[in-house]
């Protein structure tokens, strides 16, 4: 036999070392497509977080504009065209103080993020600006500025950048699409948070999919199961799934499990969201602690300070002095117009428990018919929630009385209440005596801790829409973790919830 010449081994050689280029390209061309499959997710994710924040930025900019156009229509010292150019080669400058503010990072990191929570931030940082702009305009080549322009400009700019920031989230989410979650775990809160997001679009968060122990009892049934905690690649789900956010819950996770999981989330820049297995007791007022790098929670003591009482007291009554003198004239006409359009009195008294189990009579203006509560129990069993009389059309309100409920107008004598210590604007729902025997459970009486409110979390978050154990859960949230600020917030928030007739009955 015949042994092949060196060009033919040669030729052989440089074949096979073309073909194993071949294939190293192949395979170099598989790798780049499997790491380009997953990052699809992250781009999508970054890009959402991109443009949010540049929108923003680009608000807040023109919201200073604002501001400045504001400044030189109030005030003869300051002019557009003398001091617009150095006012806006200030707008770099604010922008970096808002960013050192984190008011540019919030969204990426919290879900139920809006202008309220901004407020602290931005009144800071407005502030320090103020006094950095003054301090510019004393040195620049135009007239000097005195203060109170810079607060005018200040005062502008910042109305200005709460208004457009609400209108960037609302437009961000219609423009973009809501967030699409994935929950991972296995307990029993799962549920609730998907129904809860599910009935607050103004999130922006759409629930697609669950990854769970499929022998779990407290599994939901409303939302595919997407695979099981155990040998599910949960990184192929965010993929397959175009996953903006996934929310995982403790229970049933080992440690070890969950770093893993955070760890790779990172990796794909996907926001990820915990939802401790102690929810039921934690707030808003909640304080990450640190000891030793351990992170701790902390929550507020059971009983609230006296000090905390007389400044919510003190709220209460400067704030009731202050609407009850504002709505003076409005409460005069709707008196009239109630006894123009129906024989009876003009206010509705009736029994409600109050703080400690004590009984009070709240005040309204009377929407119904003068025989109204005893043609309540024919009606009870016509009623769209199990929990409340919730009607479509309740024949016993009347004309007026129709456009008092969906105004809220009606609840507005609750400030002779607030003046009395029978009621505060903010609090637990104010119950009747049937519904407060229907709270069994020990630890939701501590819900009465603090008196009864004319608006609360039950309201903000969806009135007679949620159901009676949810409304006690928020009750008692709002109890044990009562701030002053959370107080504020609550009112602020109320005005649109009540303009926008959401959940009103």
């Amino acid at each position: 036999m015949s042994t092949p010449g060196p060009s033919i081994g040669r030729g052989r050689t440089a074949l096979a070392e073309r073909v194993r280029m071949s294939l190293d390209g192949v395979r170099r061309i598989e790798q780049l497509a499997a790491d380009l499959s997953a990052p699809v997710v992250a781009d999508r994710h970054v890009s959402r977080d991109y443009y949010l924040r540049r929108l923003l930025a680009v608000g807040d900019a023109l919201a200073l504009a604002i501001g400045l156009s504001v400044a030189a229509t109030a005030s003869d010292a300051v002019s557009f065209s003398s001091h617009g150019l150095w006012a806006l080669a200030t707008v770099p400058g604010w922008l970096l103080l808002f960013h050192l503010y984190g008011l540019y990072g919030h969204d990426s990191r919290r879900i139920s993020h809006t202008g309220v929570d901004e407020l602290p931030g931005i009144f800071h940082a407005l502030l320090v600006g103020a006094f950095a702009t003054w301090g510019y305009f004393q040195v620049v080549p135009p007239a000097k500025v005195e203060f109170l322009p810079i607060l005018v400009f200040v005062a502008g700019a910042g109305m200005s950048m709460l208004a457009l920031r609400a209108l960037i989230r609302h437009g961000a989410v219609r423009l973009l699409g809501p967030e699409r979650v994935l929950f991972v775990g296995s307990g029993s809160s799962t549920g609730s948070l998907i129904a809860r997001m599910r009935a607050q679009r103004s999130y922006g968060l759409e629930p697609v999919g669950l990854v769970s122990d499929t022998t779990s009892s407290a599994l939901p049934t409303d939302i595919p199961l997407l695979g099981e905690l155990q040998g599910t690649d949960v990184a192929a789900v965010i993929a397959e799934h175009r996953i903006d956010r996934i929310v995982v819950e403790f229970a049933g996770f080992a440690d070890e499990a969950i770093l893993q999981l955070l760890r790779r989330c990172k990796q794909l820049s996907v926001k990820v969201s915990l939802l401790p297995a102690a929810f039921g007791v934690l707030g808003t007022s909640v304080a990450v602690d640190h000891v030793g790098g351990i992170t701790l929670l902390g929550v507020n003591p059971p009983v609230l300070p006296r000090s905390s009482r007389a400044v919510k007291r003190a709220m209460d009554i400067c704030g009731a002095v202050l609407l009850l003198v504002l709505f003076a004239p409005l409460l005069a006409l709707v008196a009239l117009a109630i006894r123009i359009d129906s024989r009876g009195p003009m206010f509705f008294l009736q029994d409600r428990v109050g703080k400690g189990g004590a009984r009070f009579r709240i005040v309204k203006f009377r929407t119904m018919v003068s025989d109204a509560e005893a043609l309540r129990p024919d009606l009870l069993a016509l009623s769209k929630s199990p929990d409340w009389l919730l009607l479509d059309v309740d024949p016993r309100v009347t004309r007026v009385g129709r456009l008092l409920r969906k105004t809220s107008l009606d609840e507005i004598p609750q400030l002779f209440n607030v003046l009395k210590g029978e009621m505060s604007l903010v609090g637990p729902r104010p119950l009747m005596l049937e519904d407060h025997h229907r709270v069994g459970e020990e630890w939701a009486r501590n819900r009465l801790d603090l008196v009864p409110g004319m608006t609360g979390l039950w309201q903000v978050l969806g009135r007679t829409t949620i159901p009676f154990e949810e409304m006690v859960k928020l009750d008692y949230l709002y109890v044990t973790n009562w701030t002053l600020w959370g107080d504020v917030k609550l009112v602020l928030n109320t005005f649109p919830i009540v303009l926008a007739q959401r959940g009103a009955n």
